[in-house]
């Protein structure tokens, strides 16, 4: 038995879910860096660590995925929902800890609307294209 294609959604309707879930996701990708930056220079206990140091470890994956973030490239959408699995993972971990309790529960959920929004992004990108191509 033969499946039938699912119809794609409409041009207009992509073209419009497709914007915003791109400015979603870079609207939550510049608040997961600001909320690295911020804590770490401001309020996390380091025990003695170069603040600087941790902070360029932290963000060095966001670095690389900056520039296809900006230019709206969907593929580099794609590998931030892989990415942003890290940083999911550790405000779990510092939401375990009273201390930054309110850290991990907002680095969690911005990690999950990065997510998110760049997984919708990328779905509808494709689609779009595959719409403009006579689909």
């Amino acid at each position: 038995m033969a499946r039938t294609a699912k119809p794609l959604p409409s041009l207009e309707w992509l073209q419009v879910s497709r914007q915003w879930a791109r400015y979603i996701s870079l609207f939550s990708f510049l608040a997961l860096a600001l909320l690295l930056l911020t804590w770490n220079l401001g309020f996390a206990n380091l025990h003695g660590a170069r603040p600087w140091l941790v902070l360029g470890i932290q963000l060095l994956p966001l670095l690389l995925l900056a520039p296809g973030m900006f230019m709206g490239n969907p593929r580099t959408h794609a590998w931030a929902c892989f990415v942003v699995n890290l940083y999911f993972i550790q405000g779990i971990l510092a939401a375990f800890d009273p201390n930054r309790i309110f850290y991990g529960l907002l680095q969690t959920g911005i990690s999950l609307t990065l997510f998110s929004s760049a997984l919708l992004y990328t779905r509808w990108s494709f689609q779009h294209a595959r719409k403009l191509a006579g689909e």
